[in-house]
């Protein structure tokens, strides 16, 4: 496999008042193309502030992020703006879909707004809602899909530009168990099938073993990373 994702010694500081949150302390490891690594650890250990670092939202305050080969640059150049749009998706535990819009319509935002001729980026839209269960829905908007359909169209929204890298922060954190799992099988259909590495967090064990790869977090810090084994 190639190597997509190299993280070295990251770290971030908050300040609070007079003194300092250390988030994150020396976070090493890395991650490689069409791998599904699942970051495990309690809640306030530092797996949102890792993943908004390696999504470019946030820059760290030590380290570096290696992105295929490429350090991830901070300095406020477009390089990190396009990166973010072409090679990188997000899935979020609350959705965040856009509520008067359909299923479809949100899957073609990152289109639109990318320039991609109209026609094109339905055909897209329309192939992933498919991928992903949809297709008979796409015409629905968010109050009218269950939870676990509003995930499905929140993923087909995060591949629609073929990202290399999926970042998904809790993904199944809001929804029911049975369908939790539905939403993982599909992560792990869409890691093989759209060829992407994807970085999950999560805090719950179960969840975590779908992956191939577990990299446990606590205090701000990788404590260990092994294997899934089945």
């Amino acid at each position: 496999m190639t190597l997509l994702l190299d993280v070295k010694n990251l770290s971030k500081t908050y300040p609070a008042g007079s003194e300092k949150v250390r988030a994150l302390q020396g976070v090493s490891f890395h991650l490689e193309e069409g791998q599904f690594a699942s970051l495990m650890g309690p809640s306030g250990c530092g797996k949102s502030t890792l993943l908004h670092l390696l999504g470019g939202m946030e820059a760290p305050t030590a380290g570096e992020i290696l992105f295929d080969g490429r350090p991830l640059s901070f300095g406020g150049d477009e390089s990190l703006s396009l990166l973010r749009r072409n090679s990188i998706g997000f899935v979020f535990q609350f959705f965040n879909l856009l509520p008067h819009f359909t299923a479809l319509e949100n899957v073609e935002v990152p289109l639109l707004l990318k320039g991609e001729p109209p026609a094109a980026g339905r055909a897209r839209a329309l192939e992933l809602l498919s991928k992903v269960g949809l297709d008979g829905k796409k015409d629905r908007r968010p109050s009218q899909l269950s939870g676990g359909e509003q995930q499905r169209v929140a993923i087909a929204r995060a591949l629609v530009n073929g990202p290399r890298l999926l970042l998904a922060d809790e993904p199944t954190g809001n929804l029911d168990t049975g369908t939790g799992k539905a939403v993982l099988d599909l992560l792990r259909q869409v890691c093989l099938s759209e060829r992407c590495a994807v970085l999950m967090a999560t805090h719950s064990r179960e969840a975590s073993e779908w992956g191939d790869l577990i990299i446990m977090m606590r205090d701000g810090q990788i404590n260990a990373i092994y294997p899934v084994r089945r």
